[in-house]
């Protein structure tokens, strides 16, 4: 046995906290991780505060916020500051065997020894879509390899189930579903199949006739449970191979996903919480305390120093020179604290550009150009009295727009002061993968502008910027 643990840090893209079971919801989409849950602890409050995929495994992989990474695009433009060591290239040096499987190419994963990738999406003609079964094939393997060298390990399994397309075989198809999904008189997909950038994307993997919003959460919900039976395997492997408690396991979401929630359709953009909360579940026995469920607030900026704790790494910041933003869990875990920061700067960069500030009772959001859904430039929810953030109240409470924005705005030049590096939001140019046409004047602009086509440009446009340092495309499966 190794001397270190193992750290094993299992990521899942777009899984929404409130879609999981050990998380509260009412269908039984994760048995298996809600009974790992039981041997760690459950971090209730965990948030993605820069979305999407690529600046969320900025901010994870680094201990940094954006401001460190400047990473707040998903077609972040070059590669990930130098200054900022990533998980992979820390966990090296101190002489472990890395690996990354399904998320070579980003920004976020130089590093790693080795990068293993598989078929990660799917369409309607090619059928349904064994992403997890696709992900075990490679991944346990690797793990049986990896056991077998004399030196301890860190591995990332990138999880894309929950991601669309949803695609889960048989039988979770139908496992939260029954019913007739082309229903004449359901007209609920009529404004998603309208909605002009998305439409010919979602009609390349939603049943042709599709008039059910029903069926397509079922589906995105059958995606998660297949996932949950496929990461069990994962954890019988590692039984088998007796390494499951000398092994560090970090379950994590790189963000949530919009469903049918403020017309922003069966995607992951806007900074709602169904975005920005994310679940996170990490198990080391002897050293997390198991059945623990802890409410304090956290970010992806907290979990590098926390595998570091846990892997009994003495990283010295003023020794090493560089210094986290994020701070290890383990003190809310021992219960040494109750909660890191409970109001924080948020950020998206995908299909809009916008930043905000939330706090535990209120929701600021600024769109730094028009969108293309039509919001309002200004959002204001009252998380308390309205946490699902359908009722708008900036013009009716002008008071707490200007409260929250003059403590977004003194964070951003706190942070810019202490970086000495510029706010990225405010340096994006051309984010949208549109070269040449800079910030949209009109929501219009972008609705026109913001066309994804079908899947394979859909793979096209979110893999374009994903270069590795040789200027070499991801494989777009993984994307």
């Amino acid at each position: 046995m190794p001397q270190r643990p193992n750290v094993l840090l299992i990521a899942i893209d777009s899984i929404r906290a409130d879609h999981m079971s050990c998380y509260g919801y009412d269908r039984l989409t994760t048995p298996y991780i809600d009974r790992f849950a039981q041997g760690g602890a459950l971090f209730e409050n965990t948030f993605s505060p820069h979305i999407p995929t690529t600046s969320a495994y900025a901010s994870m992989l680094t201990g940094l916020d954006c401001f460190g990474t400047q990473v707040v695009a998903l077609r972040h433009k070059g590669p990930l500051r130098a200054e900022a060591p990533t998980a992979a290239e820390i966990f090296r040096n101190y002489g472990y065997n890395t690996t990354c499987v399904g998320f070579s190419g980003n920004p976020s994963s130089r590093g790693f020894d080795t990068y293993i990738n598989y078929a990660g999406w799917g369409s309607w003609k090619q059928g349904r879509s064994p992403k997890a079964q696709n992900l075990n094939e490679v991944a346990l393997p690797e793990l049986e390899r990896l056991t077998a060298e004399d030196k301890p390990w860190f591995v990332m399994l990138r999880h894309m189930d929950p991601h669309a397309p949803y695609l889960p075989p048989e039988p979770y198809e139908r496992m939260f579903y029954h019913g007739d999904e082309c229903d004449p008189d359901n007209r609920s997909m009529d404004p998603v199949l309208a909605f002009k950038p998305f439409a010919t994307f979602f009609k390349s993997w939603m049943p042709p006739g599709i008039s059910d919003k029903g069926y397509v959460i079922a589906q995105y919900d059958g995606a998660i449970a297949y996932m949950d039976a496929a990461i069990q395997s994962i954890f019988t492997a590692l039984e088998q191979l007796g390494i499951m408690d000398d092994t560090v396991i970090a379950l994590n979401g790189d963000h949530g996903e919009t469903l049918y929630d403020h017309e922003c359709w069966f995607d992951h953009h806007g900074i709602y919480d169904n975005v920005l909360h994310v679940p996170l579940i990490i198990r080391y026995p002897g050293v997390v305390p198991a059945g623990r469920r802890l409410s304090g607030f956290n970010q992806h900026k907290d979990l590098l120093p926390t595998l570091l704790e846990l892997a009994g790494l003495a990283y010295d910041a003023e020794k090493d020179g560089y210094q986290f933003d994020g701070r290890s869990l383990m003190s809310l875990a021992r219960g040494e604290e109750a909660s890191f920061e409970s109001e924080f700067y948020i950020s998206e960069c995908t299909w809009m550009r916008k930043h905000g500030w939330r706090t535990p009772g209120w929701k600021l959001m600024i769109a730094l150009e028009p969108d293309f859904h039509f919001k309002p430039e200004i959002e204001l929810y009252n998380l308390v009295e309205d946490p699902e953030e359908n009722n708008n109240l900036a013009e009716a409470r002008p008071d707490v727009v200007a409260n929250l924005r003059a403590r977004m705005e003194a964070f951003i030049a706190k942070r810019e002061a202490e970086t000495g590096l510029t706010n990225p939001m405010l340096t994006q140019g051309d984010w949208h993968g549109q070269e040449g046409v800079g910030a949209f004047k009109t929501s219009q602009q972008a609705y026109d502008t913001l066309y994804i086509g079908d899947l394979d440009e859909a793979i096209r446009l979110q893999a374009e910027s994903r270069k590795d340092s040789d200027g070499e495309e991801e494989d777009a499966s993984n994307d």
